[in-house]
């Protein structure tokens, strides 16, 4: 009498397993001057936006004191970051031919953190999150220098004029959500964490994620006067981090914590 075999499928792996696949393998590899023309492509519209546009139509707006500028500054960054987002699709269609999931999880290092030492995922790795926040939020907090009056966010945030704006404006607000979520999101963090930097290795080496930190700090062109802490902090808590443990979800958490702290601020006046 013969005995069937039993079968089943295989057990779900778990958070902790380990990854077999080099992340590395998932994409192509960028030439020092193909790095620079991506950081211009992001880089260059923004100074061009924040400097040259939002002045232009600055009178196009109605409101008093900072108003005008603000509403133009607003509009035009959210242009700006929604352009980063499609630059970032493009560049990957480009290489990956493909914009499925399973395609930009890899090609953008949208997984979990993997110990560089034990090559496990996720799991207590999200602690890491905690520290790397604070540090974050030491640079944002730092006093910035050069910064024009209808410029200064926070500032025209502590003002009757910008508080008389906020309250009720539920369609600036949206606008503003809009803008967080490219700018932390599928912006910025997507361009520099997601794209560049695993795609900096054969040019820079060991050093990629200190020249990421160097060019996402030349980056801020449209807002020079955050350049310095940029450098000094911001490189430490999203570029070291994300190279670390291989995953751009890292600086994408780091830096949206910002939003959600200011998205709360700025419902506080809405309402």
């Amino acid at each position: 009498m013969s005995t069937s075999s039993i079968s089943g499928p295989a057990p779900r792996a778990l958070t902790g397993r380990k990854e077999e696949v080099d992340r590395y393998q998932a994409v192509k590899q960028y030439s020092l001057s193909k790095i620079i023309a991506v950081w211009a492509a992001a880089a260059l519209p923004m100074g061009a936006l924040a400097w040259i546009v939002a002045p232009a139509i600055e009178d196009s707006f109605a409101g008093a004191g900072n108003v005008p500028m603000a509403k133009a500054l607003l509009l035009v960054l959210t242009v700006g970051s929604i352009w980063q987002f499609v630059l970032v699709l493009g560049l990957v269609w480009f290489e990956q031919r493909s914009l499925r999931w399973s395609t930009l999880r890899d090609a953008l290092w949208l997984r979990s953190p993997r110990s560089p030492q034990s090559g496990r995922i996720g799991g207590r790795l999200w602690l890491i999150l905690i520290p790397l926040i604070v540090l974050f939020a030491v640079g944002a907090m730092l006093p910035t220098v050069g910064v024009p009056e209808n410029r200064d966010f926070g500032k025209f945030l502590d003002t009757d004029v910008g508080q008389s704006f906020l309250s009720g404006n539920w369609g600036w607000f949206g606008l503003i959500l809009v803008w967080f979520v490219f700018n932390t999101v599928l912006g910025e963090e997507l361009l520099f964490r997601g794209l560049l930097l695993p795609r900096m290795n054969r040019a820079f080496g060991r050093g990629d994620w200190a020249a990421n930190g160097v060019l996402f700090a030349a980056y801020h062109v449209h807002v020079p006067w955050a350049i310095p802490a940029t450098l000094l902090f911001d490189t430490f808590a999203l570029a070291y981090p994300s190279k670390r443990y291989q995953s751009a979800w890292i600086g994408i958490a780091v830096h949206s914590a910002q939003s959600v702290v200011l998205a709360a601020v700025i419902l506080a006046l809405v309402l």
